[in-house]
């Protein structure tokens, strides 16, 4: 998020420049942290930012329940043309990049300074891993499409509208929703994978298995 602009974003690697404009506050906090983090880094700290995008797995407080919970009620709709492909990180292996930073960041490190994406290396289209998930747990897969240019705009009207009215909870389409649902945002991973030998351990075919499993525990709940 802290490079994301609104436009696709294809092989990026962490040289890009963070945006002059934000779509909302949650990018834009994020990149101020991160800037916090790396300036801190001196002759006497030794920082290091990772940047995990889309993390998922067993135990997801949130996007995956919010995709369920969206999908049971049939409030789900395609973004765009839905062949938008997308990087993202099974929850363990976010782990494992953590500790792969802790091994390797010393004061004057080849790490220090600096950031890293942190993915499985191997995108997907999104809508494709979206409807898989729902077929794990018995929902109908989401066919119906909506413009990306539409869904921006109604964003960008219901942001207006909670703005105005004062309401306190998130709109249920907001314009950094509409571009990041319907844009490519894949990067160039071989930083993390040269500098700090990070290879994800759980495939994606993998974390799908063990994610069915907690969905599974979870609705027998």
């Amino acid at each position: 998020s802290v490079t994301f602009d609104g436009e696709h974003q294809r092989n990026l690697g962490e040289c890009a420049a963070y945006p002059t404009k934000w779509l909302a506050h949650y990018p834009h906090t994020k990149a101020l942290a991160e800037q916090a983090v790396l300036d801190a880094n001196s002759s006497d700290l030794a920082t290091v930012a990772l940047r995990p995008h889309l993390i998922w797995g067993p135990g997801d407080p949130h996007l995956i329940p919010r995709v369920l919970d969206r999908g049971s009620r049939n409030r789900l709709r395609i973004i765009g043309e839905g062949s938008n492909q997308v990087d993202m990180v099974y929850v363990d292996n976010a782990a494992q990049a953590h500790l792969c930073a802790l091994k390797s960041l010393e004061i004057g490190s080849l790490i220090s300074g600096k950031s890293y994406w942190v993915t499985q290396q191997q995108p997907v289209k999104l809508w494709d891993w979206i409807n898989e998930i729902l077929t794990l747990a018995g929902i109908r897969n989401v066919k119906s499409k909506v413009s990306a240019k539409l869904a921006y705009r109604i964003g960008g009207k219901l942001e207006f509208v909670y703005k105005v009215l004062r309401i306190k909870s998130e709109p249920p389409m907001t314009r950094f929703v509409a571009k990041q649902l319907s844009t490519d945002h894949y990067f160039d991973n071989s930083a993390a994978r040269d500098e700090l030998g990070f290879k994800p351990q759980i495939s994606t075919q993998d974390g799908m298995l063990r994610l069915a499993e907690w969905i599974r525990n979870t609705k027998a709940d």
